[in-house]
């Protein structure tokens, strides 16, 4: 029997003594997508990647992965697995080629070191040791040595965390490609705007638990109709910012930026500006716009992702 999946995880959970850092949680990630783990610190995504990865084991749950269920990630699946680790801990005085080949060599079926250079344009740097890498180039070096064996299913734990604008586009581009040669891959990012980019799903973690699941539109469409109007202030009491739920149906405030929602765009902008010239509080940025991913994340959590 095929299946349309090429995992299937099930009631998964991992106790650290009274401690549950995942809670009975499952989802299934398709063939050929992007499947991506959203969650603050502390919600046990870093966890749950470890035991799909292979590095710890369940204390409870399936994994069907490749068509074969599973307690735990057996060898012959980790063939066909590729991990890209936050920290990828490379010796700073080996070559790039020596990497590559190092990782290769780890694995029964191996792509070539050219074709992989070739792959995440290092092929000029083959020779150059580690530590002369620039942050981009040692990202592009990491997502090598995790495609040496020709992947069905690629791990990529924050990829794109502290490479510049540029180098993190670049990273898009090769998960985008991988996605369209047929790669499965699952995600965890510290960026929503990458997760709106790349991903086809999103499972939302906070305390071991899954709390929400499906794509952005499906997760965007579960705040409604309302629209946003955000503006920035130097400094708002707390009894002006009270004023303002008066005309709209949430005030939400993140240091100097308002969030205000609601359903009927023209009343409230109206009552904004005359809030606005009552109050003596004058606005700089203010836009309107739709819900984003984001907003998904700070309605169902309370927390920004980076908390």
């Amino acid at each position: 029997m095929t299946h349309d999946f090429i995992m299937k995880v099930s009631h998964l959970t991992k106790h650290y003594g009274e401690i549950i850092a995942v809670d009975d949680i499952s989802f299934v990630v398709p063939k050929a997508t992007v499947f991506t783990v959203l969650g603050p610190n502390g919600a046990g995504k870093t966890t749950t990647m470890e035991i799909l990865e292979g590095i710890r084991e369940p204390d409870g749950g399936e994994i069907v992965l490749f068509g074969q269920p599973m307690k735990r990630i057996t060898r012959a699946a980790k063939q066909r697995m590729g991990v890209l680790l936050q920290e990828g801990g490379f010796e700073p005085h080996l070559k790039v080629r020596e990497i590559i080949q190092l990782f290769a060599s780890f694995f029964e079926n191996r792509v070539s070191v050219d074709a992989i250079l070739e792959q995440v344009a290092l092929t000029e740097k083959a020779g150059a040791q580690v530590r002369t890498l620039s942050g981009g180039q040692r990202q592009r070096m990491a997502v090598g040595a995790a495609l040496v064996n020709d992947p069905d299913l690629i791990f990529f734990d924050e990829p794109t965390t502290g490479l510049d604008p540029q180098a993190r586009r670049n990273m898009w581009d090769i998960v985008s490609r991988l996605k369209a040669e047929g790669k499965s891959i699952v995600l965890t990012t510290h960026y929503m705007e990458e997760a709106e980019a790349l991903s086809d799903s999103i499972c939302i973690m906070d305390h071991g638990k899954i709390i929400a699941q499906g794509t952005v539109r499906e997760l965007t469409g579960q705040l409604g109709e309302e629209t946003l109007i955000e503006f920035r202030v130097d400094g708002i009491l707390e009894n002006q910012l009270s004023a303002l739920s008066a005309c709209c149906d949430n005030v939400r405030q993140d240091g100097g930026l308002v969030t205000l929602e609601t359903k009927d765009l023209p009343s409230t902008m109206s009552e904004l500006l005359q809030w606005s010239e009552t109050q003596g509080v004058p606005f700089q940025d203010l836009r309107v716009r739709q819900p984003n991913l984001e907003d998904v994340f700070l309605t169902m959590t309370g927390r920004t992702l980076r908390e």
